[in-house]
């Protein structure tokens, strides 16, 4: 499988795009201002005990309190309370916890009124980040994720991940982190960690170690709410948890970023660094990778499958909803038609709901099929298909009505990206000018800019159809610029840009304003 990260970094955001073998799957956008990330942990400040929610709200800056359940507190909750008190009062002296007196786990059936208290102080870790009218979901047992293990403190378990099945490489990855863990820090054993030797876990021990450590000294000074220690950005949490073999190429247009990922990906793989990439051609990056294309056909309330057939997708407020239809495909027989629709179909939802980022419910109204071999069929591909998802999720059978249940988590806000375009003649007024003026209109800036300006350098952005009117043919009106102006203009085919849209930029690379 080729894997390939194209990283757009603008100025207030980076958006980061996953693509397997040419194919968007993944996109996430990591605004200038990524507070209340999964995984940034908060020194918060309990604003009030709910006894019959079992839960409490805690002030972590954020405009709506933070919801912490009972369930959510975690086992070792009162070594963590005390930690945190300790520290904060100067009474802890040390990140390292061997010489620290645990104490007994929490009742798992017990009430938050007996462990919790308003206005307490409180360590807590974003668990959910906030959605909709919601603030953020809080855990208090606090994990700190590495690219080979998670380091758990006041725990002494070790874990290792379920994906992993050969019981010789069980124990051999058991030994080798029980002797080198340090006391009172728990392990959970990453997939990943699969073949790793000593020194590749042992460093990745000591990095997690180092992290705990740094959120100890900003802890001691901390008034509540504040953020203590951050999550990596979204491009390093994906290439953190990615990075693998099958990994080929990382393109990136900022060449501030790029160092930065370089060396990051250096650091976590070492020889791995050449296949990060600076991109620096004349169009968008993501208008050379066609990743524009790929989000306007799959954002839409209608997404369209390559065998003619279409999905139409509903977002209620409990959960999506998605139909499948075989739109005009012909075929004598149905049976296998309606399979082959729906088989392509699974493969696409699976693909959309990583892309999208849709959680909670979602109901698939697959085509009807009667042969029960071939229902069992389209079941397992589509729990074949979602394997590739890193979200919890669960695919229920389909129920009498045909209809398949899909519960995914949800963590972030879904992605959502307005697929239609403001009416290019009319800008959204109802009302039109004479269309056929807007290369006079375009002639008349150039003009002024070159001859009454006398600027040098200037470029023009324009959609598509506008550049292949002003560049094609012979004697093009860009060749025709050219013997007028004595000045080449360079001109950029922007899909993003509606029919009339036009900027022109200067050698910098600012807009030109009137």
């Amino acid at each position: 499988m080729n894997i390939e990260l194209i990283i757009d970094a603008g100025p207030t955001e980076v958006v980061i795009a996953l693509l397997q073998d040419k194919r968007l799957v993944e996109i996430h956008r990591e605004k200038g201002n990524n507070s209340w990330s999964v995984g940034d942990v908060y020194l918060g400040k309990v604003k009030r005990v709910v006894p019959g929610l079992n839960a409490s709200f805690v002030n972590v800056g954020y405009e709506k309190d933070a919801f912490l359940h009972y369930l959510d507190l975690g086992p070792q909750f009162s070594s963590l309370a005390k930690f945190t008190k300790r520290s904060l009062t100067r009474k802890q002296s040390t990140s390292h916890l061997d010489q620290f007196e645990m104490e007994k786990d929490i009742d798992k059936e017990g009430k938050i009124s007996q462990v919790v208290s308003a206005n307490q102080n409180i360590l807590v870790q974003i668990a959910k980040e906030p959605i909709s009218s919601k603030g953020p979901r809080l855990s208090s047992e606090v994990t700190l994720a590495g690219r080979y293990i998670v380091l758990v403190p006041f725990s002494n378990k070790i874990s290792i991940s379920s994906k992993i099945k050969d019981e010789d490489e069980r124990k051999r990855l058991r030994g080798i982190i029980d002797s080198v863990r340090p006391k009172n820090f728990g392990v959970i054993i990453r997939t990943v960690a699969q073949n790793k030797n000593l020194s590749e876990l042992d460093a990745d021990l000591n990095a997690l170690v180092a992290k705990w450590d740094q959120l100890y000294k900003a802890l001691k000074d901390a008034e509540p709410p504040k953020k203590i220690l951050g999550e990596l950005d979204r491009t390093a949490a994906l290439l953190r948890d990615l990075l693998n073999e099958k990994f080929n190429n990382i393109h990136v247009n900022d060449p501030t970023l790029y160092e930065e990922i370089r060396n990051y990906v250096r650091k976590i793989s070492p020889g791995s660094e050449g296949i990060v990439k600076l991109y620096s051609g004349p169009n968008n990056i993501f208008d050379h990778f066609g990743i524009h294309r790929q989000i306007k056909a799959a954002f839409g309330k209608q997404v369209t499958l390559q065998s003619g057939g279409y999905l139409i997708i509903e977002h209620t407020e409990a959960m999506h909803v998605i139909d499948v239809n075989s739109g005009n495909r012909k075929s004598t027989d149905q049976e296998a038609n309606a399979l082959q629709v729906n088989m392509e179909a699974a493969d696409e939802i699976a693909r959309l709901l990583r892309l999208r980022d849709m959680g909670g419910i979602v109901c698939v109204d697959f085509i009807d099929m009667g042969d029960r071999e071939n229902q069992k069929k389209l079941f397992d591909h589509l729990k074949a298909c979602m394997k590739l998802d890193r979200a919890k999720h669960n695919v229920l059978p389909p129920s009498k009505f045909g209809v398949v249940e899909i519960t995914r988590q949800r963590v972030r806000p879904e992605t959502s990206i307005s697929t239609t375009e403001k009416c290019p003649c009319c800008m959204g007024s109802g009302e039109v000018g004479a269309t056929l003026l807007i290369t006079d209109d375009i002639q008349n800036q150039l003009r002024y800019l070159l001859a009454d300006k006398k600027m040098s350098g200037i470029s023009l952005a324009v959609h598509p159809f506008l550049y292949a009117h002003f560049t094609k043919g012979i004697f093009s009106q860009r060749w025709k610029w050219f013997l007028k102006y004595k000045k080449w203009i360079r001109i950029k085919g922007v899909t993003s840009h509606h029919l009339l849209e036009y900027h022109f930029i200067d050698k910098y690379g600012e807009e030109v304003l009137d």
